[in-house]
């Protein structure tokens, strides 16, 4: 999933970037209300940790104009205000979730997991697409009970196809998806990864379930 980090105090800001990235999100960050409209205005983002002391504009004002545009990213509010009035106004004004600083990562995580499983229709943190199984929040991956393992990217781009089963997705929103604004790849960096996935996935197995659909992308389905 690709998540945003708008965050002003730089120390926690490279941490939180660095351990998201390394539990196989695409993660984009600022340190300021601006640049973080900014990227919210032009980029698709499945989740959004948003303090909100910040300077040009405050994290509520970013989260109201958020949702009078209709951007639909589930956002977890980072703060070190932890009365009940301050909670009350950040979930109202049209947060997910509530973070009060200081936090545990693994706390952190499992929020994200959480608020973000209604926009996939996912009740818990598996994902399911035939005989192949992802659990998110060991990120462990089985095809027919035998373990599968993934570089962080293969998981990342296996995490989207599943997501969004059944659905064809171009080159380039599979690029835009899991490799963030720093990336400066090749132009078939995706058509790699897919024939690692498709050597891990399907290679053993009659059926097939990563398809090309030529001229348009890639899909992944069990039909």
């Amino acid at each position: 999933m690709r998540l945003l980090v708008v965050e002003d105090e730089k120390d926690l800001n490279r941490i939180l970037v660095k351990k998201l990235t390394s539990a196989g999100y695409s993660v984009d960050s600022c340190l300021d209300g601006s640049e973080a409209w900014d990227l919210l205005e032009y980029t698709s983002y499945d989740g959004v940790i948003l303090d909100i002391m910040l300077p040009g504009l405050d994290g509520l004002t970013i989260l109201r104009k958020m949702r009078s545009v209709s951007i639909a990213a589930p956002v977890l509010l980072l703060t070190a205000r932890d009365t009940v009035p301050d909670r009350v106004k950040g979930l109202d004004t049209g947060a997910n979730d509530y973070l009060v600083k200081p936090f545990s990562f693994d706390e952190l995580m499992a929020r994200i997991r959480a608020m973000t499983r209604p926009a996939f229709g996912m009740v818990d943190n598996r994902l399911q697409v035939d005989d192949l199984i992802m659990d998110c929040s060991s990120h462990k991956v089985e095809r027919a009970g035998k373990e599968i393992i993934l570089s962080a990217r293969e998981y990342a781009i296996l995490e989207y196809l599943m997501r969004n089963k059944g659905l064809v997705l171009s080159r380039e929103k599979i690029e835009n998806h899991v490799w963030n604004f720093d990336y400066e790849g090749g132009t078939n960096v995706v058509d790699v990864y897919i024939r690692y996935l498709r050597k891990k996935i399907d290679v053993d197995h009659e059926k097939k379930l990563i398809h090309t659909v030529r001229g348009r992308g890639y899909v992944l389905r069990d039909q």
